[in-house]
């Protein structure tokens, strides 16, 4: 069977999303509506602007829907912002590199407290579907299967899809095609 391109990949996406079996979670038991659209991490630029495509695309077909975007990388600097840790963070990336400034940053984003934020500011029942990027830009502050883990209980039956540049085989997660995650076996391919 022959690999679709990227394109065809792309131009399935929006007749998922925007499905009853896919907005109702239908053929996933009980399993948590996570969905992974992997892709080349080359192809960042052509995915994003996929994803504002979408954006608008999705309520001109279905006008009930509320979709929220969320770049992950801009959540991270805007709680950092909250906290008044970005300029210090910036400084001490300077002045001593990035391990420090990872080693300082583990704790205020935690994976369980960027989930919290997550939810606060986008409350999942308020939502049709919760999209995720910013993902590569957000590599190393923040590991995706940890915050997916840390997602799950807030979750209910909004789908939340994970744009993803690297690989999921529908096991595990590897960024950038190279990085290895631990196994997360809980997100279906979106498309294939």
């Amino acid at each position: 069977m022959p690999v679709n391109t990227l394109d065809e990949r792309l131009n399935k996406i929006l007749d998922r999303i925007t499905s009853d079996d896919f907005l109702k979670g239908q053929g996933l038991g009980n399993e948590v509506p996570f969905y992974a659209f992997d892709y080349p991490p080359e192809e960042e630029e052509r995915v994003r602007e996929h994803v504002r495509f979408l954006d608008g695309a999705i309520t001109k077909r279905r006008p009930g829907l509320k979709v929220a975007v969320i770049n992950l990388f801009e959540l991270l600097m805007e709680m950092l912002e909250g906290r008044k840790l970005l300029e210090k963070s910036l400084h001490m990336q300077a002045t001593k590199g990035d391990e420090a400034v990872f080693k300082a940053l583990k704790a205020p984003l935690d994976a369980g407290k960027v989930a919290k934020e997550l939810v606060e500011r986008f409350p999942p029942a308020d939502y049709s579907m919760l999209l995720l990027t910013g993902v590569g830009s957000a590599y190393p502050l923040l590991r995706t299967h940890n915050l997916l883990n840390n997602l799950q209980p807030f979750m209910g039956q909004t789908p939340l899809v994970l744009f993803y540049p690297g690989r999921y085989d529908g096991q595990s997660l590897r960024l950038f095609g190279i990085l290895g995650e631990k196994p997360y076996y809980r997100a279906f391919q979106l498309v294939s």
